[in-house]
């Protein structure tokens, strides 16, 4: 009986590492009946690994970015959250993962190999989401870590990305941002927000910017077509127009501003009309963006397809 009993603690605990990535805590070995001696033995034996204090990895597979995230949770406490680069890499925003950071609140001081621990003043519940399974700080709380740390550059890519996954809206983070002015992060965040400075990627100008033609009563785009021997954002043959949409403002580069004149010269020498809108004018002033259309078109629409240049 005493041996079957084992065995179905054994099982017990091997599902919950599974479902644990691979490790368990061990006050939870203890709530499945397992004594101190019978964890001291299976350590000796090697089915047991230390990871943390009081956490270990079950068997002697090596361990995913996953089972060194839960097992970071499990030793700091049930009110530590996954935040940082860590929360970061879990809600997709950044891509760079070296160590394991977890923030928790309290005067109790938390070190272990591996992990780096923050202590903020405050972490309240709103700040604190559950996504993929783990305690995390929201995306927006993850932002705002990552602007006290990070380059403007870096940090846009990271708003992008979070833009991009549909994890938030750009109206709702800078509100959200406003109204947490005292967190370290928060100026540098606020500042790269800026309505009149920030820039979306051109994937996220795409989606703004075709229902603003199709208000100016154009037909649909070419989206991505070569012209004459170009990449182009969008691309009318029957009318002969081309439209480019500006994305991020980091892309201005002087090389850049040549190639882009290069670009709409051999348009026009092809015959075709180039026309450029800037992130503001689509994401600010859509109403502008509609009118020129509309009266671009009027003009063009009459020479039907003359002069227009080839794509493929």
């Amino acid at each position: 009986m005493g041996i079957a009993k084992d065995h179905d603690r054994s099982r017990e605990a091997w599902e919950l590492a599974l479902r644990q990535h691979g490790v368990v805590g061990r006050e939870q070995l203890l709530d499945l009946g397992f004594t101190n001696n019978a964890i001291a033995h299976r350590m000796r034996r090697g089915r047991l690994r230390r990871l943390h204090p009081q956490v270990y990895a079950v068997g002697r597979t090596a361990l995913t970015r996953e089972g060194r995230w839960r097992a970071a949770l499990l030793w700091a406490g049930p009110e530590a959250a996954l935040s940082h680069s860590s929360g970061a890499e879990l809600w997709k925003v950044d891509d760079e993962w070296a160590i394991t950071e977890i923030s928790v609140v309290g005067r109790r001081r938390l070190r272990t190999e591996g992990v780096r621990v923050h202590r903020p003043a405050r972490l309240p519940p709103e700040d604190i989401a559950l996504h993929a399974g783990f305690r995390v700080t929201t995306v927006v709380r993850t932002l705002i870590d990552l602007a006290a740390r990070h380059s403007t550059k870096r940090l846009e890519l990271a708003v992008n990305a979070a833009v991009r996954l549909r994890l938030i809206e750009l109206g709702e983070l800078r509100h959200t941002v406003a109204a947490r002015p005292g967190l370290r992060g928060a100026p540098h965040l606020r500042k790269l927000l800026d309505e009149r400075s920030f820039r979306l990627t051109d994937s996220e100008l795409e989606p703004r910017f075709l229902p603003l033609a199709a208000a100016a009563g154009l037909p649909v785009p070419a989206t991505r077509a070569i012209v004459n021997g170009f990449k182009v954002d969008f691309f009318w043959p029957e009318l002969g127009l081309i439209v480019e949409t500006d994305g991020l403002r980091y892309h201005w580069t002087k090389e850049q501003q040549r190639r882009d004149r290069l670009r709409d010269h051999a348009h026009s020498e092809a015959g075709l009309y180039p026309l450029r809108f800037t992130h503001e004018q689509v994401a600010h002033d859509p109403e502008s963006v509609i009118r020129t259309l509309s009266r671009i078109a009027a003009q063009l629409r009459p020479h039907g397809t003359e002069g227009a240049g080839e794509a493929a």
